[in-house]
C-alpha cells in the first residue's frame, strides 16, 4: 500500500509533465504549419510579420499559464475518482485546450471567424495528444 502511494506520487507528476510537453510539441508544430500556410496565402508585409510574432507570444503565454490549471483539475478529478478510461483523459484534454480559443477571442487575431475553426482543430488535437500520453503513463492505473 505504501509503495503504491509512493509510485503514484512519482508517476502522476511525471505523466503530467510528459503529457504537457507532448501537447506543447503538437501545438507548436501543427500551429506553425497552419501559420506558414496562412502566411503563404497572403502578401507579407511588416504588419503581418509583427502580428505573427504577437500571436506567437500570446500562444506561449496562453498555453503556459491558462491551460495548466484546468488540466491539473482534470488530472486531480481523474485520480481521486480513480477513472481509468482513456476516453476521459483524451476527451478531457481536448476539451481543456479547445476551450481556450473560445475564451481568448478578445485578441484581433482570434476574432477572424475563418481562422477560428483551424485554431480549434490545432488546440483540440494537442489536447487529445496530451490526454492520451497522460493516460498511457499514469491514467490507466488510477
Amino acid at each position: 500500500m505504501f509503495w503504491r502511494a509512493v509510485g503514484r506520487i512519482i508517476l502522476v507528476p511525471l505523466g503530467f509533465i510528459l503529457a504537457s510537453l507532448a501537447a506543447m510539441f503538437v501545438l507548436v508544430t501543427l500551429g506553425m504549419e497552419r501559420v506558414t500556410q496562412s502566411v503563404h496565402r497572403r502578401d507579407i508585409d511588416a504588419d503581418s510579420v509583427t502580428a505573427m510574432f504577437d500571436l506567437a507570444q500570446q500562444t506561449v503565454a496562453l498555453f503556459s499559464t491558462l491551460t495548466v490549471i484546468p488540466a491539473i483539475l482534470l488530472v486531480i478529478v481523474g485520480e481521486v475518482a480513480r477513472i481509468r478510461s482513456s476516453l476521459y483523459y483524451i476527451l478531457g484534454g481536448g476539451a481543456v485546450l479547445a476551450a481556450w480559443p473560445l475564451l481568448s477571442r478578445m485578441s484581433a487575431a482570434a476574432q477572424d471567424p475563418t481562422q477560428l475553426g483551424v485554431v480549434w482543430t490545432v488546440f483540440a488535437t494537442a489536447g487529445f495528444t496530451g490526454g492520451f500520453i497522460y493516460w498511457l503513463i499514469a491514467g490507466r492505473r488510477a
